[in-house]
C-alpha cells in the first residue's frame, strides 16, 4: 500500500508513446502519484511509463477507475483484477467508480468494491462525479470508508457543497481539471496574484487548491515544461489574503458537462 499523495499526474487523453513519455517524465521529475482509468485505455501505458523511469508501480500511488459499463458485480470484480494486472500491481492503491451512470447500481457495485478490498485487490475505494445524495446512498452499502471523491474543481467551480461533505465525512476531494484547461488565466485576480509571485495563473490555481486541507489535485500535462511547472506549484505558498481573494470568486463554470451527468438529472 503506497502512501496517498495530494498531488499527482492526470492522464486523461494520454495515449500511445506520448503517454509513456509523459508519465516517465513526471516520475523522473518527482511525481509520486498517477491517476488513470479503464476508460482512458492507457493503464498498461502508465505502467510502461513508470517502469521507463526506473520505478516499480508498487512504489507509487496509482489510482484507476471502473468504466461505467463495468459496474455490475461481476464486471467490476473481474475488470478490477484486469486493471491491477495492466498496472503491474498486486493491489490497486485507489479504485474509483468513475461515474454513477450506465451500469451503476449502488448495492451491486458496492458489493464488488467491498469484496475487492476484503481480498486485498484494492486498498482504498473512491467515487467520482457523485451528487451528495448519491454519496449518501453509496455509503449505506459500502463496508469501507470512502477514501476520496474525484470531481472537477478549480477557482471557476469551487464545489463548496462537496468540499463541505468531504470535510464532514473525512475523505479527500480530488480535483480534476484543476486549472480549468488554463481558463484560470482569464481571471484578473488570479493573474495579479501570479504576477506577484512570478508564477503562472495555472500554478496559482494549483497552489490555491492545495492551500485547503481537504483538497488534492491531479493536473494533466503532456510536455516536460508543463509537467515541471505544475510540480513547482506545490512549493508556491499563497498568503491567506490571496487564498481569500480566490475563495470569494463567485463564478460557476463547468468544463466537463453533458446531459447524462448526475448533476443534470431531474432528481438532482
Amino acid at each position: 500500500m503506497s502512501d496517498f499523495q495530494r498531488f499527482g499526474l492526470g492522464t486523461y487523453q494520454l495515449t500511445g508513446p506520448q503517454c509513456v513519455e509523459s508519465v516517465a517524465t513526471a516520475v523522473e521529475a518527482g511525481y509520486d502519484a498517477i491517476d488513470t482509468a479503464q476508460g482512458y485505455q492507457n493503464e498498461a501505458l502508465v505502467r510502461a511509463g513508470i517502469e521507463a523511469a526506473g520505478r516499480d508501480p508498487e512504489e507509487l500511488f496509482v489510482a484507476t477507475k471502473l468504466k461505467t459499463d463495468n459496474l455490475s458485480y461481476d464486471d467490476a470484480y473481474d475488470t478490477a483484477h484486469e486493471s491491477a494486472a495492466r498496472l503491474g500491481v498486486d493491489s490497486i492503491d485507489l479504485l474509483y467508480v468513475h461515474w454513477p451512470i450506465n451500469s451503476y447500481d449502488a448495492p451491486e457495485t458496492a458489493r464488488a468494491l467491498n469484496d475487492l478490498v476484503a481480498e486485498g485487490t484494492v486498498d482504498r475505494v473512491g467515487l467520482s462525479n457523485f451528487r451528495p445524495d448519491q454519496l449518501d446512498e453509496a455509503r449505506e452499502h459500502l463496508d469501507v470508508d470512502i477514501f476520496a471523491h474525484q470531481v472537477e474543481c478549480h477557482p471557476k467551480l469551487q464545489q463548496d457543497e462537496l468540499r463541505e461533505y468531504a470535510r464532514e465525512d473525512g475523505h479527500w476531494l480530488v480535483a480534476y481539471c484543476p486549472i480549468a484547461r488554463n481558463q484560470v488565466a482569464d481571471i484578473d485576480e488570479i493573474a495579479e496574484i501570479a504576477e506577484a509571485h512570478d508564477a503562472t495563473p495555472a500554478q496559482v490555481s494549483i497552489a490555491w487548491l492545495l492551500a485547503h486541507d481537504e483538497l488534492a489535485a491531479i493536473p494533466k500535462a503532456t510536455s516536460e515544461d508543463h509537467i515541471r511547472d505544475n510540480l513547482a506549484a506545490t512549493e508556491l505558498e499563497l498568503t491567506a489574503e490571496e487564498v481569500g481573494i480566490i475563495d470569494d470568486l463567485d463564478e460557476e463554470h463547468r468544463i466537463v458537462d453533458f446531459e447524462e451527468a448526475p448533476w443534470n438529472q431531474v432528481d438532482a
